[in-house]
């Protein structure tokens, strides 16, 4: 069986369209997905990126693009009334239904339809209070454990070279964005594509310039 560990952030549409297409995606695989909230910010701030909804004109694309690609999956996408918004309470409660950071499939699609579902405010406390309640968390989302579970989290994710959400780790490999899931698939397919010679040959291309920020 092999396991494999998706790095996700709710507030990233491309994560929601990957959650709901993996499994399709590795339909005859024997395979386990652990589910691992990370703050996304905090990955970007690593690494001194920009999200792709506080760059003008990609910003627009982007949307447009998730609700172009929801409509050919067949996944209903409403954006929600503002974006981007703070993620935090979302994943510290995806964290809090668990006992080790690694929330359950039921929990992460909970949270994801609730942002993704309905074009409502993501952030609206009120709707957070509803959420809450129904998933009934294991623990108190404001412990420390739990804030430091979504820290380890995000640390770990940054420590395997994720860079970005969604993002999949399988043995040593990592796979970046809702259009890697037919790569990850024939990864796991055993294709030869992935002898390890040609995916290491990329490492040593050099760098022919570097831009000045």
């Amino acid at each position: 069986m092999t396991h494999i560990i998706f790095y996700l952030d709710f507030i990233s549409p491309y994560a929601y369209l990957a959650f709901e297409e993996l499994p399709k995606q590795l339909m005859g695989i024997s395979h386990r997905v652990e589910y691992r909230p990370i703050l996304f910010g905090a990955v970007l701030n690593h690494h001194g990126h920009m999200g792709p909804a506080e760059i003008p004109g990609k910003r627009e694309w982007t949307y447009r693009q998730v609700v172009w690609q929801a409509k050919q999956m067949g996944v209903q996408l409403d954006m929600p009334l503002a974006h981007p918004f703070n993620p935090l309470s979302l994943l510290r409660l995806a964290v809090a239904c668990s006992d080790d950071g690694a929330p359950n499939r039921y929990v992460c699609e909970t949270i994801f339809r609730h942002v993704w579902k309905g074009g409502h405010a993501a952030d609206d406390v009120n709707r957070f209070a509803e959420l809450s309640a129904g998933l009934a968390p294991k623990r108190d989302m404001q412990e420390a454990e739990v804030k430091n579970q979504l820290k380890n989290n995000t640390e770990q994710a940054i420590t395997q070279g994720v860079f970005g959400v969604p993002t999949f780790a399988v043995d040593d490999k990592l796979f970046w964005g809702l259009d890697a899931l037919p790569m990850l698939r024939q990864y796991m397919d055993k294709n030869p594509l992935f002898d390890e010679a040609d995916w290491r040959s990329v490492e040593t291309i050099k760098t022919g310039i570097t831009r000045k920020p």
